[in-house]
């Protein structure tokens, strides 16, 4: 994934997508329900790796997790400062967060993996075994789709993935699914999944 460009692209459009997506109102019930279940209670540090503007990092810390997000757009860092000045947040790439290796007990990464191209997706997976703890939990969210395959999403080209082979991916990094969770897409939104995994 190219960082700076990445970077870039959402800085462009920051305002806009804090004022629609910045809000925990616009994630779906259900998809809070299942980073609760599997990050709402694990032990140790919880890392919100590429965290947006901060609302589900509040989220998690309104569950009574010890939590810190990481972003590449200052612009939402700044957000998420501003409104949850108790949080630790840093301007940074998810590769390179400042936490000693197999310290963390979760990680979500919630949409924030899907730039990665195909063969770019194993070097972040590799970087989250590592910071987890074992039996760590990560939680992926991501679009779903019949084939591995880019798009042209509204801010940069982002990919599909089909559910086992994005389960796949995990295994061959060192993770073993938990649980998954699939839905259609509408008019609105496009089809989506999500994946818990434990580091083995």
């Amino acid at each position: 994934m190219d960082n700076d460009r990445v970077g870039r692209s959402y800085s462009a459009i920051a305002d806009t997508y804090i004022r629609l997506i910045g809000e925990i109102g616009a994630t779906d019930p259900d998809d809070l329900e299942f980073i609760e279940r599997h990050l709402g209670t694990c032990a140790g540090v919880v890392l919100d790796a590429g965290c947006g503007p901060g609302h589900l990092t509040g989220f998690l810390a309104d569950l009574g997790r010890d939590v810190r997000g990481i972003d590449l757009v200052p612009e939402f860092i700044d957000n998420a400062r501003s409104i949850r000045p108790d949080i630790a947040f840093d301007v940074g790439s998810m590769l390179e967060v400042d936490v000693p290796e197999e310290s963390l007990g979760g990680i979500l990464a919630w949409y924030s993996l899907i730039h990665c191209a195909p063969d770019e997706l194993a070097v972040p997976l590799s970087r989250f075994r590592k910071l987890l703890s074992d039996s760590g939990t990560l939680v992926v969210g991501f679009f779903l789709g019949d084939a591995v395959e880019p798009f042209d999403h509204k801010v940069t080209t982002a990919y599909r993935w089909p559910i086992d082979e994005m389960s796949k991916a995990l295994a061959a990094a060192g993770f073993e699914e938990i649980e998954r969770v699939q839905r259609p897409g509408t008019d609105l939104v496009r089809q989506h999944a999500a994946l818990a995994v434990r580091a083995n």
